[in-house]
Order: structure tokens, then sequence, then C-alpha cells
């Protein structure tokens, strides 16, 4: 007879370990760090700024595209598998980017890389709901959740250990996704709990609350790309101190993304509109520090405002969609992060041709003050109690 031996870690510190670096690595790495390279894979390559916004928004379509065929997946063949495969797809994308002959393969490339992102997000729910205590999902979503803005500010002390060679950054970049897909398969649960009520009903109405939240999401996932797509070339641009730059402003934005964790208490305590509206002016205060700042400190307090009030807002839309939809909480969650992504599918492009006509100062304003519009849209109600489900939910759209 075998002893029945209990695993030295618990389910909680596994999962919450291995999901933290899938979503590090996914956003932070695959997605996200692109734009903080741009300006070295742009010098080689020649891009311009039209044809650098194009395929910047091609990362954001593809987290629109997958995020979809995630949580469908995920209820159909379990967590290990959809989230194995969000590691080997961000793992296929950043090697592509980084052996990229050509904008083309570049574009294609990048559309893989951020396609990872909308795999990764549904099959870690999923899985903290199957494998951790119910006491503990709290706390394993929240160390999930920081993987986003921990994995942005550790991009650039990595490039520059590597001496800044775009290529290279992004090949060690694969090497870490190819080490994780071990990791996630000996550690995430097969099942899933997941109820397949949330498939069903077909789409919902696009009125009201929800017409206004797809408006304000959509509003403010364009201005966004702002900083997320060109935030390194702007930095570069307006300091005129290279890599240190872009860096410092990278660093600041995922110190700052840290402090969104707390968007459910600020709602439950404010309400969401006015949460919405006081983040929203953070933002596109950020959007302009970091985007015209012509002092280091200017630019990374910039980024620390950004990081801070775009986690936070990712939240703010989160509890929108599931207030607006009470009886299909996953269906609101999905319409709000989509809706950003879409947004920032539509925002890159534009403000890359903008960047190119019009120079920096004029661009980033435009698009602090498109951040600024989202704020014109508000929720029929006050204030919202924070369900324990809206709670467990990791805003990384």
């Amino acid at each position: 007879m075998k002893p029945d031996f209990k695993p030295a870690v618990s389910p909680a510190v596994q999962i919450g370990l291995v999901g933290f670096a899938l979503i590090a690595i996914c956003y932070g790495f695959a997605r996200f760090a692109f734009g903080l390279l741009l300006p070295q894979i742009d010098a080689e390559l020649s891009l311009g700024p039209t044809v650098s916004g194009v395929i910047s928004g091609g990362s954001f379509l593809g987290y629109c595209l997958f995020i979809i065929i995630s949580a469908i997946a995920t209820e159909r063949l379990g967590p290990r598998v959809v989230a194995t495969a969000a590691a080997c797809v961000a793992a296929v994308g950043m090697a592509g980017i980084a052996v990229a002959p050509d904008a083309v393969w570049l574009a294609v490339a990048v559309m893989i890389a951020g396609a990872s992102t909308g795999l990764a997000s549904p099959p870690m729910a999923a899985a903290v709901a199957v494998a951790v205590r119910r006491d503990r999902q709290d706390m394993t979503n929240t160390v999930i959740n920081a993987g986003t803005s921990i994995g942005v500010m550790l991009s650039w002390p990595i490039a520059l250990m590597i001496g800044g060679q775009w290529r290279l950054v992004f090949a060690v970049f694969a090497g870490a996704a190819i080490i994780l897909t071990i990791a996630l398969i000996r550690t995430i649960p097969r099942g899933t709990k997941a109820a397949a009520k949330q498939a069903k009903g077909g789409m919902p109405s696009l009125k009201g609350d929800v017409a206004r939240l797809i408006c304000a999401a959509f509003l403010m996932g364009a201005a966004s790309t702002a900083i997320w797509s060109f935030g390194g070339q702007l930095a570069r641009m307006q300091l005129d101190l290279g890599e240190s730059g872009s860096g410092a402003l990278w660093v600041a934005i995922g110190i700052g993304g840290i402090a969104g964790a707390w968007a459910g208490a600020f709602v439950a305590r404010f309400g969401i509109n006015r949460v919405h509206w006081a983040f929203l002016a953070l933002m596109a205060t950020g959007i302009l520090a970091a985007g015209t700042g012509t002092f280091m400190a200017v630019t990374f307090l910039g980024g620390v405002l950004f990081g801070g009030a775009y986690v936070t807002l990712t939240g703010v839309y989160l509890v929108w969609g599931v207030q607006a939809l009470r009886d299909r909480p996953a269906t609101g969650l999905m319409i709000g992060f989509l809706t950003i992504a879409i947004g920032q599918t539509a925002g890159a492009p534009v403000f890359g041709f903008l960047l190119d006509r019009m120079g920096p100062d004029s661009a980033v304003v435009i698009f602090a003050c498109l951040g600024l519009l989202a704020g014109t849209m508000r929720t029929r109600k006050k204030r919202v109690a924070v369900d324990p489900e809206i709670r467990r939910a990791t805003p990384t759209g």
C-alpha cells in the first residue's frame, strides 16, 4: 500500500505562479514588448510610423479573434489544453518576430504573438475555479492578474541585459514561453467546471448600458495605443536618450499597473461613473506626460499614471459589463474586454498615421482627448455591490 503523500506546494501557489508567468509572457512580452522595441525594429526594417501602427494593430486584432475561441475551447477541452496552447502560440509568434526579414513577415508574427493573450486569460480563470479552494481564489487571481504589469516592467531590464538586440530579445522571450509550456502541462488541471449556460441565449441586446459600455471601452482602448504601441518611440523622440528613455517608461507602466488591483474596491466605494471618469482623466494625463514630456521624471510619472489608470479601467469595464448583463456575467465581461481590444486594433494605425503626418505632440493630444471622450458614456446605476465572482475575475484585457 502506497503512502498518501501530499504535495509540498498547494494548488493555489502552483497555479498562481504558472498563471502569473503565463500572463506575464503573453501580455508583457508577446503583446506589449513590441511597443518598447519598436524603435530598434523600425531602424532595421525601415517601417515608418504608418506601417508600424498597422503592424501594432495586428497584435490587438489577434487578441480579438482568439479570446472568443479561447472561451469556447476552455469549456469543451478544459483549461490545460488551452493554457498550453497559449504558451505555444506565444513562442511561435515571438520566434517569428525574432527572424522577421520584412514588414509582411513581422506583421504576421506580431498577430500570432498577440493571439496568445486572447488564449491565455479564460483557461486560467477556469483553472483557479477548478483546483483552488474557494477561500484562496481571490488571492490566486490577484497573483495572476499582476502578471501583465510585471511582464511589462521586466521587458526592459531583459532587453538591456541582452544589449538591446531586438531579435535576440524576442528569441529569449520565445524560449521562456517554451519552458513555461512544460510547467503548464504539469500544473494546470485537465477538466473544468465552467457551465455551458454562458454560451446559451445567443447575442445579447446591444442597447442601453451595453451600448454605452461598448462605446466607452472602444474609445479607451483606442486612446491607450498611443502608449502601448508607440510609447517607446515617443519617449526616444522627446527625450533623445536612446533606449533609456523608452525603458524607463516601460518600468513605470509596470509599477503603476500593479495599483489597478484595487479597481473593484474603488467601484464599490465610489460607483462606476465617478471611478470611470477619474481614471480616464488620469490616463489622459499619463498619455500627455509620457508622450510629450521632455524630462525623464515627467515621462516616468506619465508611465505610472497610465499604467495604474489602464489596469483600473479594465476592472471598471469588467464590473460595468457584469452589471449590464446580470443573468450572463461572463458575456458582459467578454464584451468589455473584447471591445477594448477592438479599439486598440483600430487606434494603433490611426495614431501611426497622425504621428507621421502631424508630429508627436498633436497626435498625443488628440488621443488623450479621445480617452476623455469615453467619459461621456455613463452607466445608469451609480453604485454597485461587487459580487465575489467579479472579484475573482482577472482584468487583463
